[in-house]
């Protein structure tokens, strides 16, 4: 007969175990209005890709439109000098041709820079959007030798499809693409939704390929993080981070978690008024160096809706870390 351990013994390991986990550090966010593609009436602009600098330029993507939702939306990018003001320049990537798995419309987009060209990764589902739509999302990848493109997409698009196995968390749909360059290979977290489960039970997947245009192979572990409905990562000293928003589990909401391995993540840091799907500027993201941080900046999907501003437009964040 199996032995039980007494209350006091349970009680005492559970004392140990918390004495030996790191204490959580705090980062704070504020929020701060930007100029060129901020709120305008009638206009739509959500779910900002990474930032990276080309130059002295900063690039951005973004899906514009002129519903609330990313359904029905086009791919467009804006420059800036300073992170503050910036430039829109025109439409990056168009819908796909009607009845195509992209035809409906091409939304969350993310940018990848290797091997001297520039990977937009993106969403495209095949659906109209309105009563009784359910999305079928799925990721693609379009590549140009310039950031201005003009954009060429990949014969092989998808990237990455919802599985076909119905168990698995990614059976409904995939989405919301964001790259690390890692161990000479390319890490694409993705966040990813099962049949049959709402909005809140989204959780984050790994796919990793030898090279930028793909295949791009499921970890074997996935998910590799049980919650999180939008997907910010990025290189962490030797390890991965990733910010966790509001959606998933209590014990890793608003807050940073750490991997050394890229796959399996634990808390670090509390985080408070964290943005909302926000892309960051992450100047290590690509590179290998072992020197990535917590990002210092970045934009994100405007809160503020107020007036006749009713529709998502983009802001600025800023992040600050408190012992």
């Amino acid at each position: 007969m199996k032995c039980l351990p007494s209350f006091a013994a349970v009680i005492l390991v559970a004392v140990v175990a918390a004495a030996e986990e790191p204490a959580l550090k705090t980062v704070k966010v504020t929020h701060v209005p930007i100029q060129g593609i901020g709120a305008e009436a009638d206009v739509m602009r959500r779910d900002p890709s990474d930032i990276i600098k080309v130059g002295d330029l900063y690039y951005v993507w973004y899906s514009k439109g002129k519903i609330s939702p990313g359904y029905d939306a086009t791919i467009w990018y804006a420059t800036s000098e300073d992170g503050y003001t910036w430039s829109e320049k025109g439409m990056a990537l168009s819908k796909g041709e009607p009845g195509s798995w992209e035809g409906a419309s091409v939304f969350t987009p993310n940018i990848l820079f290797a091997e001297e060209q520039y990977w937009l990764f993106y969403t495209g589902t095949s659906r109209e959007y309105g009563k009784g739509f359910i999305p079928d999302s799925k990721i693609g990848i379009a590549v140009a030798d310039s950031p201005d493109g003009p954009w060429q997409r990949l014969s092989t698009n998808p990237a990455l499809k919802n599985s076909d196995d119905p168990d698995d968390f990614d059976s409904h749909l995939v989405d919301d693409a964001c790259l690390v360059t890692r161990e000479g290979k390319y890490w694409l977290y993705y966040k990813g939704r099962q049949l049959g489960k709402s909005p809140g039970q989204t959780q984050m997947g790994l796919a990793i390929a030898e090279h930028p245009q793909g295949p791009y192979v499921r970890h074997e572990d996935n998910p590799v993080i049980p919650g999180n409905h939008e997907v910010l990562v990025w290189p962490q000293g030797t390890g991965v981070a990733a910010m966790i928003g509001t959606t998933g589990p209590k014990q890793i909401t608003n807050s940073i978690l750490y991997s050394e391995d890229g796959v399996h993540f634990y808390k670090t840091h509390r985080v408070i008024n964290g943005p909302w799907a926000g892309g960051a500027y992450r100047p290590e993201a690509f590179t290998q160096s072992d020197e990535g941080r917590i990002p210092e900046w970045g934009v994100e999907i405007g809160r503020n809706r107020t007036g006749k501003q009713r529709l998502p437009f983009i802001q600025r964040f800023e992040v600050t870390v408190e012992n």
